[in-house]
């Protein structure tokens, strides 16, 4: 998949954010991104801790694995997962 690839120590997702959904969830592929729509606003930092704490559930990894490393006021996001294949999140994912 184009939105995830492996790094070493683990793999880099690229994200695309919808706030305020009705609910947290993954919706598919958009524009070679992986969509999730957070039930979180983006105020405060709200959203990126929902997103962290949705991929920590979904990959089994600890949230202190889960860094956002770009993108953090944008719903463009690239995010680093330590300790997982780009297979496993595809597959985790429902990619």
């Amino acid at each position: 998949m184009a939105w995830a690839r492996d790094e070493a120590g683990g793999v880099v997702l690229e994200i695309l954010v919808q706030p305020r959904a009705s609910r947290t969830r993954v919706v598919g592929e958009h524009d070679g991104r992986l969509k999730i729509q957070l039930a979180a606003p983006p105020v405060e930092g709200e959203a990126n801790a929902a997103l962290v704490e949705f991929l920590a559930g979904a990959l089994r990894a600890r949230k202190a694995d889960v860094a956002i490393v770009r993108g953090d006021t944008g719903r463009r996001k690239t995010v680093r997962v330590a300790g997982v294949t780009a297979a496993a999140a595809v597959s985790a994912l429902g990619g």
